[in-house]
C-alpha cells in the first residue's frame, strides 16, 4: 500500500522547471533517503509531496487520493514535515510550539484533550527535549529549534514524515540519535523520506535511496545496491 506516491510529477518556479516526469511511492515502514546536488530538486520534491507547492502536471496522491482535494486539516493528519530552515514563533515555549502539532486533531472548539498532551509529550521525549520544555523556543539553538520542529511533526502522529536536510544544523551525535528515533519510527510503521546531504548517514540508515539531478530521478533503489562508487562520482560529479 503507498501511503504517498508522485506520479510523473513536473513542478517550477516562473520559467524555471525544477522537476520533470518524476515517479515515486513511500509505504510504510520504510526510511527513504533523498540525494543529490545543490539544485536538483529535492525541496521542490517535497513541497510538492506536502502540498505546499502545485505541480506543473502529474498528480500526488496520499492513500490513493489526491493531494489536491484535500483540506489542510485532512493533508496534516496525513503528512507531517520539517522545514530545513524555520524561524521560532515569536512568544511561543517549546512545549507550546510541539502541541501546535495536535492542530489537525483537535475539535471544533479547539483545547488540548489528554490525548493531545500525552502525544506531545511523548514527542519531547523522543526528541530529548523534556528538560527545555518550558523554554521559549527563541532561545534555542538551531540544532534545538530542529529537534523541536522535527518534536511537533511527530506529535502529528501522521503516517507519512518529510524532512528537508532537517538535521543539518544539529551535532553528529544528535544527528545519529535523531535518526535512530526515525528508524524505530519506521519500524512501528512511519514511511520517511528525508532529503540528506550527509552520505555516510544516508548509507547507514536508509532502506532506500533516490537520487535527484537536474530534476529527474538518476538512480533509485536499494541502498546495497545504488550506494556505489561509480554512481555517486557520476550523480555529485566528483570523485
Amino acid at each position: 500500500m503507498n501511503l504517498l506516491a508522485a506520479v510523473g510529477l513536473s513542478a517550477g518556479y516562473g520559467d524555471r522547471e525544477a522537476l520533470s516526469g518524476v515517479d515515486l511511492a513511500l509505504t510504510p515502514g520504510e526510511l527513504v533517503g533523498l540525494l543529490g546536488p545543490n539544485g536538483g530538486g529535492k525541496s521542490t520534491l517535497l513541497l510538492c509531496l506536502s502540498g505546499v507547492l502545485s505541480p506543473r502536471s502529474g498528480r500526488v496522491e496520499a492513500l490513493g487520493r489526491d493531494l489536491a482535494g484535500l483540506s489542510p486539516r485532512e493533508r496534516a493528519r496525513l503528512i507531517a514535515c520539517v522545514p530545513q530552515r524555520a524561524e521560532a514563533p515569536f512568544g511561543f515555549t517549546v512545549a507550546e510550539l510541539v502541541r501546535l502539532g495536535r492542530y489537525a486533531h483537535l475539535s471544533f472548539w479547539g483545547g488540548y484533550g489528554p490525548r493531545d498532551l500525552a502525544a506531545a509529550g511523548r514527542a519531547m521525549d523522543e526528541a530529548g527535549l523534556s528538560d527545555l520544555a518550558g523554554r521559549l523556543a527563541a532561545e534555542l539553538s538551531g540544532g534545538e529549534l530542529q529537534r523541536a520542529l522535527l518534536a511537533r511533526a511527530l506529535a502529528q502522529e501522521a503516517g507519512v514524515l518529510l524532512l528537508d536536510e532537517a538535521m543539518a544544523s544539529m551535532d553528529v551525535a544528535w544527528r545519529m540519535e535523531c535518526f535512530d528515533l526515525l528508524r524505530a519510527k519506521c519500524r512501528a510503521g512511519l514511511a520517511v523520506l528525508t532529503a540528506v546531504h550527509d552520505l555516510n548517514l544516508a548509507a547507514l540508515y536508509c532502506d532506500r535511496l533516490v537520487f535527484l539531478k537536474h530534476g529527474r530521478i538518476a538512480a533509485h533503489g536499494p541502498t546495497a545496491e545504488v550506494f556505489r562508487p561509480e554512481l555517486l562520482s557520476e550523480v555529485y560529479e566528483t570523485e
